[in-house]
C-alpha cells in the first residue's frame, strides 16, 4: 500500500478491559468510527497509546487487530520510542514482519542524544527496514530537537519521509517548506495549533481528540485544506477546549474521558496511570460536556 502522509491520522488510544487487558471489541468500534468519518491512517502504540506500559505482545495484537479489521483500506503505522538503537532497529523489523504500513519514530528515549547521535539513530533504523517513517519532533516532551540541519543531513535517507512537527514553533512549518519544498511532508502533531499549521501549508494532522470526535476533526481538516476558512473557525474555537485537552500530562486520561462520553472508548488506564477522580474529573467532564451540548448541529451524530 502506498503511504500518502496527508490527511488525519489519529493516535490512537489503547482500550483496556477493567481486568486490564485488551479490550479489541472496544479498540475495533473506534476503529470503525475512525474510518466512516474519512481518516487517512492510524497510529498504534504511540504515547496516547500508552506505549511505555503495554507489551510487546498486546502491541503485537492491536497491529494485526487493526490491519485485518481496515482490510487495506488505510494505512496502519506502529510507533517507536526505544532507548537503544538496537532495539529500535528489532522493532522497525518486527513491525514489517506485522504487515504494518509505516512507522512513526521517535528520538532515543531516557538519553538526550546530541545530533550527531540522533541523526545516526534515525538513519540506523531508517536503514534497517523498507517501511517508510515519520520521524517524531517534540522538543518539548522528549528534550531533543531535530533542527533544520539535522534534517538536512536526514534528506539522503529516501524512506524517512515525513515529520510530526510538534515543536509548538508554527514557523516552523513555513521554515521546513522554504527549505526543503515538499522533499517532507509535514503533519501537525499539536492538536490546538491545527488551523495554524495546517492554513501555512503543513500536509496533515497527527490527532488525539480525533479519538472521541472523528467527524469533527476530518471536517474541520477538510475545510482547512479547502480554504473554507469562514466555516472552518468557528469549529475550531468550538473545538478548542477539547483540543487543549491534548496538551496535558494526561492527556490519556483526559482523552479516554472523552472517548467515554462519546461511545467511542472507556476510561481504563493501564497503572501507574489511574483513572481520573474526584474534582479533576469533574472538571474535564464540564469541558467535555459543555462541548457536547454545543456540538455543531451539522456534525451531530
Amino acid at each position: 500500500m502506498s503511504l500518502q502522509w496527508k490527511g488525519v491520522f489519529p493516535a490512537l488510544t489503547t482500550k483496556f478491559t477493567a481486568g486490564d487487558t485488551l479490550d479489541l471489541d472496544l479498540f475495533g468500534k473506534n476503529l470503525d468510527a475512525q474510518l466512516k468519518a474519512g481518516v487517512s491512517g492510524v497510529i498504534v502504540g504511540g504515547s496516547l497509546g500508552e506505549a511505555s506500559t503495554i507489551t510487546e505482545k498486546e502491541k503485537e495484537q492491536l497491529v494485526k487487530f487493526a490491519i485485518d479489521a481496515l482490510q487495506g483500506s488505510i494505512p496502519v503505522i506502529v510507533n517507536i520510542a526505544e532507548g537503544s538503537t538496537r532495539e529500535a532497529v528489532r522493532q522497525a523489523q518486527l513491525a514489517q514482519t506485522w504487515g504494518a504500513n509505516g512507522l512513526m519514530l521517535l528520538p532515543p528515549m531516557r538519553y538526550k542524544s546530541d545530533e550527531r547521535e540522533t541523526v545516526t539513530y534515525f538513519t540506523s533504523v531508517a536503514h534497517s527496514t523498507g517501511l517508510p517513517i515519520m520521524l517524531y519532533n517534540n522538543p518539548v516532551d522528549y528534550k531533543i530537537e531535530v533542527t533544520l540541519d539535522m534534517f538536512d543531513e536526514l534528506s539522503a535517507v529516501k524512506n524517512i519521509e515525513a515529520v510530526k512537527e510538534s515543536t509548538r514553533d508554527v514557523t516552523n512549518v513555513t521554515r521546513m517548506i522554504n527549505r526543503f519544498g515538499d522533499r517532507f511532508k509535514i503533519l501537525c502533531g499539536v492538536d490546538t495549533l491545527t488551523f495554524e499549521e495546517l492554513s501555512l501549508g503543513a500536509d496533515g494532522l497527527v490527532a488525539g481528540l480525533v479519538c472521541a470526535f472523528p467527524a469533527e476533526t476530518v471536517t474541520l481538516y477538510n475545510l482547512i485544506k479547502a480554504g473554507r476558512f469562514s466555516e472552518a473557525i468557528p469549529l475550531y474555537r468550538w473545538f478548542m477546549p477539547l483540543l487543549e485537552l491534548d496538551i496535558h500530562p494526561k492527556l490519556v486520561q483526559y482523552i479516554k474521558l472523552a472517548e467515554a462520553q462519546t461511545g467511542l472508548g472507556s476510561e481504563y488506564v493501564r497503572p501507574p496511570r489511574l483513572p481520573l477522580a474526584g474534582k479533576e474529573r469533574q472538571d474535564i467532564l464540564n469541558v467535555i460536556n459543555s462541548a457536547l451540548l454545543t456540538r455543531p448541529a451539522l456534525l451531530a451524530n
